[in-house]
């Protein structure tokens, strides 16, 4: 069995380290498929009732199934960003599953029998799911369930990227809200520390800040005890492969 924070652990470091050709998002849906018990995943983005599109997945497939969900105006991801909550569709053969038919007929096509939307948060404010599918029915259970909120959770950091580049993601009019939610999760620390990781590693300041929290979140840490470390050069990520040093405590990384 996979301890919680054996769990965390591989799942950072899928965001931290990786392929360097791949994005963020991407390396996060390959993991869940490595680690989980599932055979595809998406990460797609809505602000405000609004699709942004898919931002990462495992594969072709998963992102078509994911985009389909925006073609036909239904699914578990919309529900899922909607209600704030995990949508689950353990069988979508089913013939009492009627919530989505144009794209539950679409996703049978295609092979897959289970979907898994987990909503993905970004300060008190849903912006997307990571959707999760299965080619055989059935509830997603143990490690992977366990594992699979904590992917969503760690879903956020390619929406913190996107923000952090400047991505179209909001209307100019919203644009002051977003970073305000921004400024939210992470405070001054953490920005100068973001500083010392972008001349650490030669990478550009999203990149920087995806780094710093996949750290946090592999070591089990706020990203505020990792940016203290770095601003007090107790602590550099000069390696993609470090990992947390279980001798340490009370905020070492």
């Amino acid at each position: 069995m996979v301890s919680h924070a054996d769990m965390r652990s591989s799942l950072g470091d899928a965001v931290a380290g990786g392929d360097p050709g791949l994005s963020v998002a991407d390396r996060l849906c390959l993991a869940c498929v490595r680690l989980l018990e599932v055979d595809g995943a998406a990460i797609s983005v809505m602000v405000e009732g609004s699709s942004q599109g898919t931002v990462g997945s495992s594969g072709e497939l998963s992102r078509r199934l994911d985009e389909l969900q925006f073609t036909f105006g239904e699914g578990p991801c919309m529900d899922a960003v909607h209600r704030g909550a995990p949508v689950i569709a353990e069988n979508l053969a089913d013939p009492g599953e009627q919530r989505w038919p144009a794209y539950t007929g679409s996703a049978l096509d295609l092979g897959v029998q289970a979907v898994y939307a987990l909503p993905i948060r970004l300060a008190n404010s849903v912006v997307g799911a990571l959707d999760l599918y299965r080619h055989n029915p059935g509830p997603l259970q143990g490690d992977s369930r366990l594992g699979g909120f904590m992917a969503a959770e760690l879903a956020v950091l390619p929406v913190l990227g996107l923000l952090t580049d400047g991505a179209d993601l909001l209307d100019i009019s919203d644009g002051e809200k977003a970073w305000g939610q921004l400024t939210s999760l992470a405070r001054v620390e953490v920005y100068q520390a973001t500083g010392m990781v972008m001349a650490q590693l030669g990478v550009g300041p999203a990149e920087a800040l995806v780094r710093l929290r996949a750290h946090a979140f592999a070591s089990g840490l706020t990203a505020s005890e990792v940016a203290w470390e770095i601003v007090g050069r107790q602590l550099s990520l000069e390696s993609d492969r470090e990992r947390p040093d279980p001798g340490r405590t009370g905020g070492a990384a």
